[in-house]
């Protein structure tokens, strides 16, 4: 043998095992297959968990022989059962235990509602179906709900016992479960109905636990005590059958009547109970088993179902007892021999699986055999090998992949909390830019008229150039804070006169709107070696915070002491402002995050906790909704904690900047004295209207000196203050904001425009928000214009006029002649249909001579002003102008057109006389009512 050969054949050989390793593969598949179809159980596609702990032994019995009776309709569900034995712990192990199990559905039935709430939820959040069965548990987060409505059934007990006992008598209530809401509910229910009836009175209560044993023990501890009641009334028919038994011990010759709840058929049971007149009565209560069954297949198969399903009640007694005992023992003889027939026909089909199951075994074995039991071997091991090489390369990789979709997720939230954080510093710039660009256009259109308002504008420029620099050296130190190059120097410094120097820059604010103010120590001195810059923007940032969200007359402190190990000085920032919600408070010191309603960059706060850290500090924020704000400072004392290079040897002569007096965090901070004598003067009354609605009051005060020489102005701060005051105004013109506090300026525009009350007047989005997608967004709210800031405010001015000077021609051509026709072409849905509804009410109320402004207001759901000002915006006269010339258009018509006499023609027309419409009629067209219609005959 020459080499070549046997290196082919040492090429042949692995090719022949791998061939044969396919064909013993694909055996082993064919097999795999075969015996999963030949298995019973793989019919079955969906597995369900019932725990049940609700009623007594035969109710409990009853639901489960009626949920494997419908379940015999269902090959393809599984039902496993687990009994709690009214244990709400043992009831919870039951449902975790099937949350682990992973089935497709839960059925719970719980024992009582608050200690079970908690695993259904836990379930449902999982991705579990639940279906809540008699007893409700105290959250919605359940797929659907069958059971009988127990309120329903105690008001129909209550009913039925008022009648028995014609109306007057005295009952024992033996209660269920306390905590249960079936107990509670049944107890409401039936305490309703008697009420009633005050001759019938619940004498007293007996706990029975809905077990018969219980109530028996229970009850000979109560009758030693009563003298005597008329009728036991029980939660169920166990403790009512087994009051019936004690009564006739203690009671031997008192008649006492029995009526109890469930009435479930068989022995021992409710039904059974009256038949042999142990109870005078039981109400069906059914148990839900084959309800729930079907809804559960209806929910594991993707079908629609309902979510409440309330069972119906009956009352059972003498009168149908037998009716009801005979169908009853029909259907349970009917449910028993399904389940015993599918029993029988599921053993038939293991037998059949079974013998299909060895015929394959027998077939594959013979087949392997002829492979060979050695090839197959070694073929699987190095399959085997193979392919935990490759699970382990799989899970490599997918854990790589789990990596990367986690570092890209963390990556895009960055970069979206990054662009909202350049949105809104855009927005900061560009109202300040306004503000300067404003002034110094005007400064600019006046010439060398400037004396007037020359130091208001220059001081409102200043103060807004301030502003930008002070966002600038916030991204500066954010900046510097990024790239770890922020250097604390520290110096000793007496922190006391340091925070009353800070505080002084709000005492005028705080003055004027009656805020309580004020610093809390008994600290006369403490030297604290600090950095003065970075603790100044710390607390002044606090502060305007705390101003910003406190009303007037609120209340601000800081409190400063020392703890108790004289190792730490601590500062308490304190209000009682509107507070923050928890999800604010969990996101309050993340970069970039503002929350919902709030404007500015969003690191103000963050910046403050990195600078009182770079001091080994903390700062800790507490809040509640509505009752105020606290922001905790804690520093430490001495300087061990700082390197060398951080401390300053000399002791630094720090002031506070003077621009910090000027900077403006919120409205409620914004010194307007500046405006003061521009309010107080007097300004005459306008034709038209604006109204703007912006958070800034610089920018109000700003645009509304430049527009109040020419309309009158009405200002809001907010979205709701603005639409409230565009209902009482309604104005010509409103100028908007978008990022506004409550309601922001999308949602103003949209409400305007969709209110029939203020669709007609146009409405300006003036905002720094100047993407085409935010622009597209302001027209679909239905705005008329979109200006970006920072604007030129003669575009803004000119813009007014067109809008008025377009509304004025489109009402001018649509009131011409009083057209008493429909209106079809006016530019708006809404001011189309207030026009044609107004015309044709006028229409309809032509001939009521008390027809007037009040009753058009009613019908139309309007203010009487409203109306006024609506109908005087869109026709372009007044209300009563347009039913006068209605009316004597209408007279004009029937004049020409019938032999009506000129009394007649007036009472048609809504004239209270004739002589009033002869001098009406003579005053609008220069002749009489007589002279006019002789006039026209002698032409004819």
């Amino acid at each position: 043998m020459n080499p070549g050969d046997r290196k082919s054949k040492l090429y042949i050989q692995p090719t022949v095992m791998l061939n044969s390793v396919k064909l013993v593969l694909l055996f082993i598949v064919a097999l795999a297959l075969m015996m999963s179809c030949s298995d019973p159980q793989s019919s079955v596609r969906f597995r369900i968990g019932f725990s049940q702990c609700t009623g007594g032994d035969a109710w409990r019995r009853q639901m489960l022989v009626a949920m494997q009776g419908e379940l015999a309709f269902h090959p393809d569900i599984a039902l496993e059962f687990k009994d709690a034995e009214n244990s709400n712990a043992q009831q919870i192990k039951d449902v975790q235990y099937f949350i682990d199990k992973k089935v497709d559905l839960l059925i719970v039935s719980p024992n009582e509602a608050e200690p079970i709430t908690p695993i259904v939820e836990t379930a449902f959040q999982k991705g579990i179906p639940v279906i809540i069965v008699d007893r409700r548990t105290n959250s919605s987060m359940y797929s659907a709900y069958v059971g009988a409505d127990n309120y329903a059934i105690g008001k129909l007990a209550g009913s039925y016992v008022a009648e028995f006992l014609n109306g007057k008598g005295s009952i024992l209530e033996i209660w269920g479960r306390r905590g249960s809401s079936p107990a509670i509910d049944r107890h409401r229910g039936f305490v309703e109905m008697l009420g009633k009836y005050p001759d019938i009175k619940i004498v007293d209560e007996v706990n029975g636990q809905w077990e018969l044993d219980t109530a028996k023990s229970e009850l000979r501890k109560k009758l030693n005590q009563l003298n005597n009641f008329d009728l036991v009334f029980a939660h169920n028919d166990v403790m009512a059958y087994a009051a019936h038994g004690v009564c006739k011990e203690f009671f031997p010759g008192n008649d006492i009547s029995f009526v109890g709840i469930d009435g479930l058929p068989g022995q021992g049971a409710g039904i059974q109970f009256v038949d042999d007149k142990i109870l005078d009565a039981t109400f069906l209560y059914p148990t839900g088993g084959e309800e729930a069954i079907r809804i559960a297949s209806l929910i594991l198969h993707g079908q629609p179902f309902e979510k409440e399903n309330i069972l119906h009640s009956t009352v059972i007694d003498s009168r149908n007892v037998r009716v009801m005992k005979l169908q009853s023992d029909k259907i349970m003889t009917q449910q028993k021999d399904i389940v015993r027939q599918q029993e029988k026909i599921n053993e038939q089909i293991e037998v059949y699986y079974s013998q299909r199951i060895l015929i394959y075994i027998l077939l594959t074995s013979l087949i392997l055999m002829i492979i060979g039991g050695a090839i197959a071997v070694m073929s699987w091991r190095e399959k085997n090998e193979a392919n935990k090489r490759l699970e382990q390369k799989s899970q490599e990789i997918l854990e790589q992949r789990n990596t990367i979709a986690s570092m890209a997720e963390k990556a895009e939230l960055a970069t979206q909390e990054k662009l909202r954080f350049f949105t809104n510093i855009s927005h900061e710039f560009k109202t300040p830019l306004t503000l300067i660009m404003g002034p110094i256009e005007e400064l600019l259109a006046r010439g060398g008229d400037t004396k007037s308002n020359a130091k208001e504008n220059l001081n409102l420029i200043k103060k807004n150039a301030t502003r930008l620099l002070r966002l600038v050296n916030q991204l500066m130190d954010f900046r510097k804070i990024e790239d770890r190059k922020m250097m604390v120097r520290a110096s000793e410094t007496d922190i006391i006169g340091f925070i009353e120097d800070v505080m002084s820059a709000f005492e005028k604010i705080a003055i004027k709107r009656k805020i309580d103010f004020q610093l809390i120590t008994d600290i006369k001195q403490l030297s604290v070696w600090m950095d003065p810059d970075m603790l100044d923007k710390v607390i002044f940032n606090l502060l305007s915070n705390a101003f910003k969200f406190t009303n007037d007359k609120g209340r601000i402190h800081i409190t400063v002491s020392i703890d108790s190990a004289d190792k730490n000085v601590l500062i308490l920032v304190e209000d009682n402002g509107i507070g923050m919600s928890q999800d604010y408070l969990a996101h309050a010191f993340d970069r970039f995050y503002t929350g919902e309603n709030v404007t500015g960059t969003g690191i103000g706060l963050s910046l403050s906790k990195e600078f009182i850290e770079l001091h080994h500090g903390q700062l800790v924020l507490a809040s509640e909704k509505g009752k105020g704000t606290r922001f905790y400072i804690t520093l430490p004392l001495g300087k061990a904690h700082f390197e060398d290079y951080q401390i300053v040897s000399d002791k630094l002569t720090w002031s506070r900047k003077n621009e910090f007096d000027v900077l403006v965090e919120d409205n409620a901070l914004i010194d307007t004295s500046a405006f003061s004598q521009l309010e107080e003067t007097f300004v005459p009354q306008k034709d038209h209207t604006v109204l703007l609605i912006d958070d800034n009051a610089e920018l109000r005060h700003f645009v509304k000196g430049r527009l109040q020489q020419q309309y009158n102005v009405v200002e809001a701060s907010d979205g709701v203050t603005g639409l409230h005051l565009a209902y009482e105004v309604v104005p010509d013109v409103i100028i908007c904001d978008v990022m506004l506090p409550g309601k922001d300026g999308f949602e103003v525009s949209k409400t305007l425009k969709g209110d029939l009350r203020t669709s007609h007047i146009p409405v300006i989005i003036l905002t720094a928000k100047a993407s085409i997608e935010q622009k597209i967004t302001g027209v679909q709210t239905g705005a008329d214009e979109y200006i970006t800031k920072p604007f030129v405010f003669e575009y803004l001015n000119e813009r007014i006029k067109s809008l008025i000077r377009n509304r004025e021609q489109l009402r001018e051509h649509y009131s011409q002649d009083l057209n008493i026709e429909p209106v079809s072409t006016l530019p708006g849905g809404l001011d189309k249909k207030f026009v044609n509804d107004f015309q044709s009410l006028v229409e309809k109320n032509i001939s009521n001579a008390e027809f007037n402004v009040n009753e058009i207001g009613r019908e139309l759901g309007m203010s009487r002003v409203q109306v006024y000002r609506k109908v005087k915006a869109l026709l372009g006269c007044s209300v009563n102008d347009y039913i006068g010339n209605v009316r004597l258009k209408k007279a004009k018509h029937l004049l020409l057109h019938t032999d009506k006499t000129i009394s007649e023609i007036s009472a048609e027309v809504g004239f209270s006389s004739p002589t009033y419409f002869s001098t009406t009629f003579k005053a609008k067209f220069h002749v009489s009512p007589k002279e006019f219609k002789a006039s026209q005959a002698a032409e004819i």
